[in-house]
């Protein structure tokens, strides 16, 4: 009884005494709290991980190529030329040509622990055939043609169930995760324990709202900074994509456009200096092993583009170039351009590049492999947007067509390094597309 009396009066006493401090500390960490929640920018130093803003609803198998390379890897990887390197596979060999492929794993551990086995590559290919030899073979069997660039085809990533990769990040934490990955996702570095955390948004306007509320501290990938990049405690770092190209693609099959001579003084009349992004040359990726350093660039000659309008008929140079909201800066110069050797221009611009057009100014990505079977050759009516198939319009067809055909069946590199050499040169001599620049993108991050 003394001791609860004694511990009755030490409290009253206590709270007698600092009746106005509890008071006031319970209310300034109210005030405190409601400050940090609104406004969170102003304490972006206490957030102790690396929080980073991305644009896009985005599912688990669709993850930005960048974190699935942090992730995992696949049976291969590209080196900086594109070339397939040893990845989960130690080596590989083939069979009949290039029809069936002979992977063996190397010693290589999931990130839960387990030994990566064969029966854990869930590639699927529905023109190919699975086998499973042992535990560190596994066997693809092409149903139709060899395919030479298959090593390149196995170079995507590879998870089991859950996100779980092979790679030197490995994911902490997924939050809000339904069908759609639209919230945020925290990876951590298993060797040195960092942290960084990607944030989903839908726009690049809400990305960057979440950046001066001090949500994020970093934005990747973002086409246009706006008043962001005059901020004075940022680091905006400009990153060209080498992997696709700025162009025009121009549809062949409209009369106006069959004949050789307008398109090629289309191209001569571009000021590509008028850009700042780095020059696109060619339509394979410019650290591919096999880009051709020698194709057409098309240098902006006013003189030569007007040498060659001559050969058309005055009431074909007129041209509707259709885009996107994000290039009709670049539309606009070159409007500007074609008008100035006597080319009507006039500009269609939709969120979405139309299915039907006259020419169209788009980004094209280029795959690791120079293989552009699909986007090329005759048969491929679904995806060679441009029609350019043979005819009248397309001299140069029938050779692209052999030489994708060659390409795609011939395993020894330097071979087939001479065959798409020629592949270029005859493309870019017919000219179905004008490739302008390579495009960039802002990494912006709070000091």
């Amino acid at each position: 009884m003394r001791s609860a009396r004694y511990w009755f009066r030490f409290l009253s006493a206590f709270l007698a005494r600092f009746t106005k401090t509890i008071i006031a500390s319970i209310l300034l960490g109210a005030i405190a709290f409601l400050i940090i929640t609104r406004f969170p920018g102003l304490f972006s130093f206490l957030q102790p991980d690396r929080v980073i803003g991305v644009v896009g609803k985005l599912t688990l198998d669709d993850l930005p190529q960048n974190i699935q390379k942090d992730l995992s890897f696949g049976l291969t990887k590209l080196d900086e030329n594109n070339s397939p390197q040893p990845g989960l596979a130690a080596s590989w060999e083939t069979e009949e040509s290039g029809k069936v492929w002979i992977f063996k794993l190397g010693d290589h551990k999931w990130q839960d622990g387990s030994r990566v086995a064969a029966k854990d590559i869930n590639y699927r290919f529905k023109d190919a055939n699975i086998e499973v030899v042992d535990e560190k073979t596994i066997k693809f069997t092409l149903k139709e043609d060899p395919f030479a660039p298959f090593p390149t085809a196995v170079s995507r990533p590879v998870f089991k169930k859950g996100l779980i990769g092979a790679g030197e990040w490995k994911v902490a934490r997924l939050t809000n995760l339904t069908a759609q990955l639209n919230k945020s996702l925290t990876l951590v570095n298993t060797k040195t324990k960092e942290k960084k955390t990607y944030r989903f948004y839908d726009t690049e306007e809400a990305v960057r709202t979440a950046f001066k509320l001090g949500q994020i501290k970093q934005i990747e990938g973002i086409v246009d900074p706006k008043d962001l990049a005059s901020w004075k405690n940022i680091d905006l770092d400009v990153v060209s994509h080498e992997d696709r190209f700025v162009g025009i693609f121009l549809n062949v099959q409209d009369p106006s456009l069959a004949g050789k001579s307008l398109r090629q003084a289309l191209a001569y009349a571009i000021n590509k200096e008028r850009f700042p992004e780095k020059r696109a040359v060619s339509i394979i990726a410019p650290n591919s092993w096999a880009v051709n350093p020698q194709v057409k660039e098309y240098k902006y000659s006013v003189v030569r583009a007007k040498e060659l309008l001559k050969d058309t008929p005055s009431d074909k140079n007129q041209i509707t170039l259709a885009t996107t909201p994000s290039l009709l800066f670049v539309a606009d110069k070159i409007k500007e351009d074609w008008e100035a050797v006597g080319i009507h221009t006039e500009l269609q611009v939709s969120n979405t590049p139309p299915k039907n057009f006259q020419a169209l100014l788009a980004i094209q990505i280029m795959p690791p492999d120079p293989d552009q079977y699909s986007l090329w050759h005759s048969t491929q009516s679904s995806t060679n947007i441009t029609g350019y198939t043979t005819g009248d319009c397309c001299k140069e067809s029938p050779r692209i067509d052999k030489k994708l055909e060659e390409g795609r069946k011939t395993l020894d590199q330097e071979e087939r390094k001479t065959i798409y050499y020629e592949f270029q040169r005859f493309l870019l001599e017919d000219l179905p597309v004008i490739p302008l620049f390579h495009p960039v993108t802002y990494t912006i991050t709070r000091k």
